[in-house]
């Protein structure tokens, strides 16, 4: 479903779209849960664990929507849900827990706005970096990352609980 390409470039700028970026609501739920389960296929999280997610205190999730009439062959509706992220608020980081985009409208821009997004939420005297980790099966996502200026730290082994696989660490530092 998803083209791996060698290298993954920003879009141009004729190209960029804006998406609009705002925060989740219980009614964007089945939307993210179906993209959740385009993207991440046996391994997506199911419901319960974004309500597990999005009580906590320090938890923030946020959806980009189209904005746009209907495209053909997307099935999307006029300013429906086309990506989400969730992530953490810590003292001196933002922690990326969940980010997909729906499939369909993978290298359109709807990554690079989210992630745009993030980085104009950090200041370099209080919140200074984004971290985020990557399986190290999904090329897609850490080709993606490393475009939008993340570097691979280290490696976290054994880091899923119910699959035998690494993760890479990826971070974003506002001052690099």
């Amino acid at each position: 479903m998803n083209r791996i390409t060698p290298h993954i470039k920003p879009p141009e700028p004729k190209q960029r779209r804006q998406y609009h970026i705002r925060w989740m609501i219980r009614r964007d739920m089945e939307r993210v849960l179906s993209i959740e389960s385009d993207c991440f296929g046996d391994h997506a999280w199911p419901e319960d664990e974004f309500i597990r997610w999005l009580r906590q205190r320090n938890c923030i999730g946020m959806v980009a929507e189209s904005g746009k009439p209907k495209l053909p062959k997307s099935g999307v509706e006029p300013s429906e849900v086309v990506g989400f992220m969730l992530y953490e608020l810590h003292k001196n980081r933002l922690h990326l827990i969940n980010f997909a985009v729906d499939p369909f409208f993978h290298r359109r821009g709807v990554g690079w706005n989210m992630v745009s997004k993030l980085k104009s939420k950090l200041d370099p005297k209080r919140r200074s970096r984004i971290v985020v980790d990557v399986r190290e099966t999904n090329l897609e996502a850490q080709l993606f990352f490393r475009a939008a200026g993340f570097r691979a730290i280290s490696v976290l082994r054994d880091h899923y609980e119910t699959i035998d696989e690494d993760a890479y660490l990826f971070q974003y530092r506002c001052d690099q």
